[in-house]
């Protein structure tokens, strides 16, 4: 293991820098702009039982920080994605987590479950999708139901088990620590903001309104991520994966400040496809340049 890495309790990466899921892709999708074997790891689209075709108003809004996306976690279910996507992870040697989305309990555990049949390694619950209109946030709104949702999976899955937190709750806390008392692994925070666009055009003497409502993400969502990551890491023992607005090195560096142990790029992948390969080599020569004999020596400067 070189200085970039990063040791969780059964799952071991390269580089703390990862790609987010909903704005990567299955597997090698970024071949063409980045080398994908240099990222940590990169966490699929959200997974489900069966095919979902996603929502058919407009999914995708630009913002002036950001964008809103409703998506409606579309993806190809669960089998298909063994059949042909785990084989392409396999051969293009792609360090992977699965994100893993359901509508009921039974859904997320029938999921885990072929995880856990396919040896996959590590799976992130999406608890956090504002997009849809049952299963996800339902669960990850309210510390109980998170539990149950949680200890279910865990007793069907032995693999690395990582929660995706909304920020859309009073208190990220208790979520937290539910998820740690259900046995979670890790937490990652945080998934994207309820927003609203409205966009506004005088035709003919008269309004014409489209609304896109979703998910609000990028670069405006920072100071809320780095809010919740520091609360969170006064209150759990777990590792926190960071998430929200990522496009430099100092946000990485602000993320670690707060208590997170790597770090998801998101919407920056749709901008700038090649930002999570970048911060690979920006952290590197960081880490070098200043005399730090490893990232986690890095991390406790940055705590102190």
């Amino acid at each position: 293991m070189g200085k970039l890495s990063v040791s969780f309790d059964g799952l071991e990466l390269n580089n703390p820098i990862m790609t987010a899921s909903g704005t990567y892709g299955y597997a090698n999708e970024f071949d063409e702009f980045i080398d994908v074997s240099k990222l940590g790891a990169i966490v699929t689209k959200a997974i489900s039982l069966y095919p979902r075709a996603g929502n058919k108003h407009i999914r995708i809004t630009e913002t002036e920080a950001g964008m809103i996306n409703s998506i409606g976690l579309e993806n190809v279910g669960i089998e298909k994605f063994i059949e042909t996507k785990i084989p392409e992870l396999k051969q293009n040697n792609i360090n992977y987590i699965m994100n893993v989305a359901g509508s009921t309990i039974d859904e997320y555990v029938q999921v885990a479950k072929k995880c856990e049949n396919e040896k996959i390694k590590a799976i992130e619950l999406n608890v956090s999708c504002p997009n849809v209109k049952s299963g996800c946030l339902e669960f990850g709104t309210d510390e109980n139901s998170l539990y149950e949702l949680v200890s279910s999976v865990r007793a069907v899955y032995s693999g690395f088990l990582i929660i995706k937190l909304t920020p859309n709750v009073t208190s990220i806390e208790k979520l937290g620590i539910a998820a740690e008392k259900a046995g979670a692994n890790a937490v990652s925070a945080i998934n994207t903001l309820k927003g609203t666009s409205i966009n506004i055009e005088l035709i003919n003497g008269k309004y014409k309104k489209t609304i896109v409502q979703g998910g609000y993400s990028g670069k405006g969502i920072k100071p809320v991520a780095i809010n919740a990551i520091s609360r969170l890491y006064k209150v759990i023992n777990i590792p926190i994966i960071g998430i929200g607005g990522i496009e430099t090195l100092d946000d990485v560096l602000e993320f670690f400040a707060a208590g997170a142990q790597a770090v998801q790029i998101g919407t920056s992948n749709f901008t700038h496809p090649n930002t999570a390969e970048r911060l690979v080599e920006e952290l590197d020569e960081y880490i070098n340049k200043n005399g730090f004999k490893s990232l986690e020596e890095l991390k406790k400067e940055l705590r102190a």
